[in-house]
């Protein structure tokens, strides 16, 4: 009887030991988290884009060097020239993209947050 407590109980430690040591090693585990999303502003670039389409006529001259009838112009001919939207950004976020980098000559990095995009989209 008491041979068979000490198996019984020494069972029991084991399984006490077994489950302790995982619950320690799940714990300590690294685990995968998701990605935090960087570019969390309401208004997306083409968002600004459409603003700057159908604000002041003068805001778009500030922001991006050209009048609105101009921008429209460039893309009319940028689309006779076989350019189009890409995937994710139409070619007017493109065009406002360039033109907004070369009159401000901000880095990447500041035309992405701008723009709500990524460095790679924005070197492209």
């Amino acid at each position: 009887m008491i041979r068979q407590c000490i198996v019984h109980y020494t069972a029991l430690l084991i399984s006490l030991i077994i489950c302790a040591t995982a619950a320690l090693l799940e714990s300590t585990k690294i685990s995968k988290k998701e990605p935090e999303p960087y570019h969390t502003s309401a208004l997306t670039g083409e968002g600004w884009v459409i603003e700057l389409l159908v604000g002041h006529p003068e805001r778009i001259q500030c922001k991006l060097g050209v009048h609105a009838h101009v921008f429209s112009e460039l893309i009319l001919e940028l689309r006779a020239l076989g350019h189009c939207n890409s995937n994710f950004v139409s070619l007017e976020e493109q065009l406002a993209i360039f033109l907004y980098l070369n009159i401000t000559s901000l880095t990447i990095r500041h035309v992405g947050e701008h723009f709500q995009r990524s460095n790679e989209t924005i070197s492209r």
